[in-house]
């Protein structure tokens, strides 16, 4: 049996409180680069899955930081190149934003599965160098945040 990813996701953009975001670069797509992400798993809050998304992509433990939901919530079209995640036909996916204050950049672990290499920048070289618009649009509204 097959079992499909749910379209429903969390952004959480890992920050510090002057403004260095973390980014990762994909394993499956070199080149691009992103917050945390993941989707929902059945009968998960949305704050549930921000939580164990940050530990499995980074070992950063949210309850030693701050988590907070930003209310930003946006519907996109899935890339083709993964829709196959999904149930057929499929092709729309929404996602909800998070962020994560630290201190200070703080060291990851990173799923190898998942990602190659991390770093991070200031909030609008991050902002930058993300391949998905709305990833760059909510780290484009850190600075209202911090």
């Amino acid at each position: 049996m097959t079992v499909y990813k749910i379209p429903v996701s969390v952004l959480v953009v890992v920050h510090t409180a002057d403004g260095q975001v973390l980014l990762m670069e994909r394993t499956d797509a070199p080149g691009f680069w992103q917050s945390v992400t993941g989707s929902q798993d059945p009968g998960e809050t949305l704050f549930e899955t921000a939580v164990r998304e940050l530990r499995e992509e980074t070992g950063l433990d949210a309850a030693a930081h701050e988590l907070t939901a930003w209310g930003i919530e946006t519907c996109y079209e899935i890339y083709p190149r993964w829709r196959h995640r999904y149930a057929p036909g499929v092709t729309h996916n929404t996602e909800h934003v998070f962020g994560l204050k630290l201190p200070v950049p703080a060291p990851v672990i990173l799923a190898p599965g998942e990602h190659t290499q991390h770093c991070w920048l200031p909030w609008q070289a991050a902002a930058e160098r993300c391949f998905s618009p709305s990833n760059a649009a909510a780290i484009r509204e850190l600075p209202g945040r911090i």
